[in-house]
């Protein structure tokens, strides 16, 4: 038997993320998750008790356009979900993609010491993690 030695979240999330605060507005938050291509983004902790959370573009268009909301009166802390579920850095990613097929996900913040790494998605999990 060849066994391979398991490929970990760490392997292949994508380090480049934007971290933002809460009080943002969301028209400033679309324009970063433009300049930055991103889907998502996520929100920083207040404080050392508090957890982190994220915002999508689901989150916008449901919350924001589709209620007919400015989104220059909207702060990023009305639309986000809190507390975001993370995954752990050295996670294999064949559980990190059965705990997204179980929940739903297409993406989570990596996490490793309480402090946000990078973001994993399905696209990564399978084409960095199997494609080798």
């Amino acid at each position: 038997m060849n066994e391979q030695p398991p490929v970990r979240v760490r392997d292949v999330m994508n380090r480049d993320f934007q971290l933002v605060d809460g009080m943002m507005m969301v028209n400033e938050a679309l324009k970063l998750m433009k300049q930055h291509d991103a889907r998502m983004l996520i929100v920083d902790k207040r404080h050392d008790d508090d957890e982190y959370g994220i915002v999508t573009l689901s989150d916008v268009a449901s919350q924001v356009l589709s209620a007919n909301r400015a989104p220059d009166r909207v702060n990023v802390y009305e639309i986000m979900s809190k507390p975001v579920v993370s995954v752990e850095a050295n996670m294999d990613i064949r559980y990190c993609a059965r705990l997204f097929h179980r929940m739903g996900f297409s993406y989570a913040p990596v996490i490793e010491g309480g402090k946000v790494l990078g973001i994993v998605g399905y696209a990564a999990l399978v084409l960095k993690g199997l494609v080798q």
